[in-house]
């Protein structure tokens, strides 16, 4: 599924052979780039993920050019399942890959796609960490979601069912990580997603780099 004309779909090499990546790039000049994460590929999740597609839509409207991609044993990505671990290494792939030296960049991810962000944040080197990261419905009930930076966009449902919000909460209080709670929204975001792409939009746009 494509966001608009301008999507392109390539391969990447990766850790455990091919990744399949989707390019969207905004009207002009791109400030840089941005590599969004998708949900749990054990339950559906890809790099169509609707949350996912919403996430490179703010992206692209900010002036970014988004990559998405399908981790290992996904659509086209070869490889299969690797706890985590693996889809991690993925995620440094696709950074490495789709990122021109010195460039900027931003790192996005939903549920599991957000677990995965944050541990590919903090592995990767002081001058190569993200301007901004943005994390929906972060996977904080049954994984160690790594600390982020302090700027970083937390977005959750009030009536998550799938991640309660409480553990968001139990996640972001050590690090004083400010939270924005859907109120009555649950984990996918159904009926919100206009609100979502805006809400990632305003956020963003008053500290993007000049």
């Amino acid at each position: 599924m494509s966001l608009n004309s301008s999507t392109t779909k390539l391969t990447i090499a990766g850790p455990a052979g091919a990744i399949e990546c989707a390019v969207d790039a905004p009207a002009g000049e791109p400030r840089g780039v941005a590599v969004v994460c998708h949900p749990h590929p054990q339950f559906g999740g890809t790099l169509d993920n609707k949350v996912v597609q919403t996430l490179a839509r703010a992206f692209v409207t900010l002036g970014w050019r988004c990559v998405r991609f399908n981790f290992r044993g996904i659509g086209a990505s070869a490889g299969a399942w690797s706890e985590g671990i693996g889809e991690i290494d993925d995620a440094l792939a696709v950074i490495a890959a789709m990122r021109a030296p010195g460039e900027p960049f931003m790192l996005g991810g939903f549920s599991f796609g957000a677990f995965v962000a944050s541990h590919a944040a903090a592995r990767l080197a002081i001058e190569a960490k993200p301007q901004r990261m943005v994390l929906v419905g972060p996977s904080t009930l049954k994984r160690p979601m790594a600390n982020v930076p302090a700027d970083s966009l937390v977005i959750h449902g009030e009536a998550d069912d799938v991640v309660p919000l409480t553990a968001t909460f139990d996640w972001a209080r050590p690090q004083s990580l400010p939270v924005i709670v859907f109120p009555g929204v649950g984990h996918f975001f159904h009926g919100q997603l206009g609100l979502l792409k805006n809400t990632i939009v305003q956020e963003l746009r008053p500290r993007m780099p000049l």
